[in-house]
C-alpha cells in the first residue's frame, strides 16, 4: 500500500512533470509564434523581391525594344471617337514588331507642318495597352483659348484636319514617367478629366488584358455625353469584370439625351467629395490626368482627405498654344522674392544664339522668352514631362513653374517650366 509519504512524493513529482510540460508547451508555442513571424517575414521579403525582379525585367524589355531617334509609322486607322477626339491607330513602316511601354506613357511626334520654320514637336499619350503591332493615341482638337488672340492648338488641329490613313509620320519611342505600377497588385483609382482620359485608359486596359484582379476605380469626367470617348468600351468593362467599377460623371448633362445611369453614373465634377461618397476608404493609389484646374482640385482634395503624398500620382497636361498670361502668373508665384521684387531684369545669355535678352516674370517659361525672341529650342509637352525641351545651363540656376516629371541631368534645364533665379547663360 501507498503511505502518506509516498502519495506527497508522487503529487510533488506530478507537479513537477506538469511544470515541465507546461514550460515546454510555452516554449513550442513561443518557438512556433517565432517561427511565423519568421515566415510571414520571408514571405514579405520574397514579394518584395518580386515585385524588384519583375520591375527590372519590365524595364529591360521596355528599354531594350526602345529605339534612337525618330522612326517612322504608318496611320493604319483614323477613328472618330467624340466631338473634336480622334484615335490614330499607327503600324510600323518596317513591318517589325513594336516594343511594349508602360501603360500611361506618350509617343513623341515630329510634324512637318506648313508655314512652319521648322519641325513641331509634340506628344500625346498613348491611349491603350501594349499590343504586338500597333500603337494609338487619341487626339483631341484644341480650340482658340477664350476671349483672346490666340489661335487654337497647332499639331492638335493639324492631326484632325490633315493627317489621313496611309500617310507617315515620325515618332520616337514612348516615354514619360508618368505611369501604372504594373508589378504591384494593390488596389488602385484611375481619374480622367477631358482629354486626360487618355493615360488612365492605357492603365485600365492593361488591368483588363492582362486578366489582374487588382480593386480597381476608374472615374471619367465630362462634360456630357458629347464628349463622352470609348463610351461602349467602358461599360463593356463595367459589365463584365467584377474587380472594376467604370463611374462616369457629366458636369453639365444634356436634358432629354443624357440619362442618369444609362450614359453617366453621376452628376457633378470629378474630387474627393464624390471620392467620399463612393469609395470604401481612401486607401489606394490615385492616378490622374486632366486640365491644370482639375488637377489641382483633385491634388488639394486628397490630401486634405489624408491621402499620403506616395499614393498621388498625377500628369499634367497643356494645350499646343500656351496662355503666356498664364504662364506670366504662374512665374509671379513661383519666381523668388529676389526676383519678382527686383528693379532690374534678370539676363538670360543665349550662348548659340549669340543673344542677350531680359527676362521677367511677365515673360513667362524661358523658352517663352527664347521663342519670343526667335531662338530654337525643341520642345514637345510643355508642362515638364517629355524632356524633350531640356537645355544645358553654362552659369546659373533656375527655378520650376510646376514640378518636372522627373527632374533633369545635372547643369541641366527643362525651358518649357524653367524660370532663372539670376543672371544665366543657356547652351541655345
Amino acid at each position: 500500500m501507498i503511505d502518506a509519504i509516498q502519495l506527497i512524493s508522487i503529487a510533488i513529482l506530478g507537479s513537477g512533470l506538469v511544470y515541465c510540460f507546461l514550460l515546454l508547451g510555452q516554449n513550442f508555442s513561443s518557438n512556433r509564434l517565432a517561427v511565423a513571424r519568421e515566415s510571414a517575414e520571408l514571405q514579405h521579403l520574397n514579394a518584395l523581391t518580386g515585385e524588384l525582379i519583375e520591375r527590372q525585367r519590365v524595364k529591360k524589355e521596355i528599354e531594350e525594344g526602345a529605339w534612337n531617334g525618330f522612326r517612322k509609322f504608318r496611320v493604319s486607322k483614323k477613328q472618330i471617337e467624340a466631338k473634336d477626339q480622334c484615335s490614330f491607330y499607327l503600324t510600323p513602316h518596317d513591318g517589325r514588331p513594336v516594343p511594349p511601354f508602360a501603360p500611361g506613357q506618350f509617343l513623341t511626334f515630329r510634324l512637318d507642318i506648313p508655314d512652319q520654320k521648322k519641325p513641331v514637336i509634340r506628344c500625346y499619350s498613348l491611349s491603350d495597352c501594349s499590343r504586338p503591332d500597333h500603337y494609338r493615341v487619341t487626339i483631341k482638337r484644341v480650340p482658340p483659348p477664350r476671349d483672346t488672340d490666340y489661335p487654337p492648338g497647332l499639331s492638335s488641329n493639324f492631326f484632325h484636319d490633315s493627317i489621313e490613313e496611309g500617310q507617315i509620320l515620325d515618332v520616337r519611342a514612348p516615354g514619360g514617367h508618368f505611369f501604372l505600377d504594373t508589378t504591384r497588385s494593390t488596389p488602385v483609382v484611375l481619374i480622367g478629366g477631358g482629354i486626360g482620359l487618355t493615360p488612365v485608359l492605357s492603365m485600365v486596359n492593361h488591368i483588363v488584358e492582362t486578366g489582374s484582379k487588382r480593386e480597381t476605380w476608374f472615374f471619367y469626367g465630362v462634360q456630357n455625353g458629347e464628349d463622352h470617348a470609348m463610351k461602349e468600351h467602358l461599360q463593356k468593362i463595367d459589365e463584365e469584370h467584377e474587380n472594376i467599377n467604370i463611374c462616369v460623371v457629366y458636369s453639365r448633362p444634356r436634358d432629354g439625351e443624357d440619362v442618369e445611369g444609362r450614359d453617366y453614373k453621376y452628376k457633378g465634377r470629378v474630387g474627393a467629395d464624390l471620392f467620399r461618397e463612393v469609395l470604401p476608404s481612401n486607401n489606394y493609389d490615385y492616378y490622374f490626368c486632366g486640365p491644370p484646374p482639375m488637377m489641382n482640385s483633385l491634388f488639394e482634395g486628397l490630401r486634405e482627405w489624408d491621402v499620403p503624398e506616395d499614393n498621388i500620382h498625377y500628369e499634367a497636361f497643356g494645350p499646343a498654344t500656351v496662355s503666356k498670361k498664364k504662364d506670366a502668373d504662374k512665374a509671379t508665384e513661383k519666381a523668388p522674392t529676389s526676383v519678382s521684387d527686383a528693379a532690374e531684369k534678370i539676363v538670360v545669355n543665349f550662348a548659340k544664339a549669340g543673344k542677350e535678352v531680359a527676362w521677367d516674370p511677365d515673360v513667362g517659361s524661358l523658352l517663352d522668352l527664347a521663342e519670343d525672341n526667335d531662338i530654337s529650342i525643341d520642345s514637345g509637352c510643355r508642362a515638364g514631362n517629355c524632356g524633350t525641351c531640356e537645355t544645358a545651363i553654362k552659369s546659373g540656376d533656375v527655378d520650376y513653374l510646376s514640378d518636372p516629371g522627373e527632374m533633369p541631368d545635372a547643369g541641366s534645364c527643362l525651358a518649357c517650366v524653367a524660370v532663372p533665379k539670376g543672371p544665366i547663360t543657356l547652351d541655345a
